[in-house]
């Protein structure tokens, strides 16, 4: 069978764990191929919200397995955290159906330090980064310094290698930051305990996703933030610490790109970002507060406030080509029920010459131009058929679809799994 790839088109929270969680119905497996705890995605099912933030969404559903891949980095702590919400929230069997590959590096109290202290450091060139550690171990893992699963089902091998992680680390918090030493026998103790309660979820899951694959199962695979948060292709260095785009789905399963034959990006009606960054379409004032309000704009992992703006068609052409999307899924568009019109932001110019492509940095310099669409001032929430939508709304999606050249498939009208159209 074939894989199908969700991701973000913009800065993150455009919606994706909706849609991850309306495609599971007919999946066999998802893999979470990216990121760690720092991601939040929220699932409204039958009036009742879930949120996740390591493991994938799919969940809800009794069958379906969930794998977290190679690309993730897993904190112990958030894991058996989840853990015990999924089962005080009565889900079936979830632990039983979940598989964490042996590469996976580990996220570790040190990281988090040294996040928070950075972050603090910094001051106002800071990242706004979720103080989750994230990057501090992605950081450890591409200089060769990392822990990762495999390592902590063997004691030996964990002490041997957190003693060489906590020499140099131990030097940074201590000489840099000023904070205290991490105890080396404390932090072992805990790394093996929890290497002990994960032991039989544990497997190389490249080979068993492949295997699944040419078994004839159906697997999804699903992101974490979005295109312009990518370490390469994002607004950099405002950027999460991964690759969030297409690539990365590959490289951080372990699946060939042979299965992969479709690419689904998620795009919300308008645009969102949480943390510091550019942002060329952001709204303020009056104007951006009332966007996230009838949005609800606030993080689901930290709950900061979400910066809002009109839809930028630059960014999501950028995601089109990076990715080599297929088709797009419109979320949110229900939160302009309200207005009079409504803007696209279609094309960049600086100097009064017009960009190309999404640039790579002077976006404090961009002018940005506008086209103004009138808006339906009708609640949506009810239609489930693309004609029974307000012909403004219907037009508003198509000039969208003209201008990135790629077809909206599906359109969500509200949060709930039902309040779906299918184009």
């Amino acid at each position: 069978m074939s894989a199908k790839l969700i991701l973000g088109t913009q800065w993150g929270d455009e919606g994706k764990a909706k849609f991850i969680d309306y495609f599971s119905k007919s999946i066999d497996v998802i893999v979470r191929y990216q990121g760690g705890a720092n991601a939040g995605h929220t699932v409204k099912v039958d009036n009742e919200s879930y949120v996740f933030h390591l493991i994938p969404s799919g969940i809800l559903y009794p069958d379906t397995i969930c794998v977290l891949g190679n690309g993730v980095v897993i904190d112990p702590i958030s894991f058996l955290d989840e853990i015990t919400y999924l089962e005080e929230k009565n889900i079936p069997n979830a632990k039983e159906r979940i598989i964490i590959s042996d590469l996976a590096h580990i996220v570790l109290p040190i990281h988090i330090s040294l996040d928070k202290a950075s972050e603090e450091m910094a001051a106002k060139n800071k990242i706004g980064t979720t103080l989750r550690g994230i990057g501090a171990c992605y950081g450890d893992k591409v200089t060769r310094a990392g822990l990762r699963i495999a390592d902590i089902l063997d004691e030996k091998v964990a002490a041997e290698r957190l003693d060489n992680i906590l020499e140099i680390k131990n030097i940074t918090l201590t000489k840099v930051y000023g904070l205290p030493e991490v105890s080396r026998d404390a932090l072992l103790e805990n790394l093996v305990s929890f290497g002990n309660k994960i032991r039989p979820l544990v497997k190389n899951t490249s080979l068993y996703l492949n295997n699944a694959l040419s078994n004839g199962k159906n697997i999804l695979l699903e992101g974490a933030q979005g295109t312009g948060l990518d370490i390469d292709f994002g607004t950099y260095p405002y950027v999460t610490s991964t690759n969030t785009t297409t690539g990365a789905s590959i490289s951080g399963s372990g699946i060939s790109f042979s299965y992969l034959k479709e690419v689904i990006g998620i795009c919300k009606a308008y645009i969102t970002r949480v943390g510091e960054g550019p942002f060329p379409t952001e709204l303020h004032g009056k104007e951006g507060d009332t966007l996230q309000r009838l949005g609800n704009e606030f993080g689901a992992t930290t709950g900061r406030p979400r910066r809002c703006g009109w839809l930028d068609i630059e960014l999501l052409k950028h995601a089109v080509r990076v990715n080599g999307l297929t088709s797009l899924a419109l979320t949110k568009i229900d939160i302009f029920s309200e207005y009079d019109e409504v803007k696209i932001a279609k094309s960049y110019y600086k100097n009064k010459e017009r960009l190309e492509a999404f640039p790579a940095l002077g976006y404090e310099d961009i002018e940005v131009e506008y086209e103004t669409l009138k808006g339906w001032k009708k609640d949506i929430r009810n239609v489930r058929n693309l004609v029974d939508l307000p012909s403004e709304c219907r037009a508003y999606i198509d000039r969208i679809t003209e201008l990135v050249d790629v077809p909206i498939k599906f359109i969500s009208v509200g949060p709930g799994r039902e309040d779906t159209i299918v184009v």
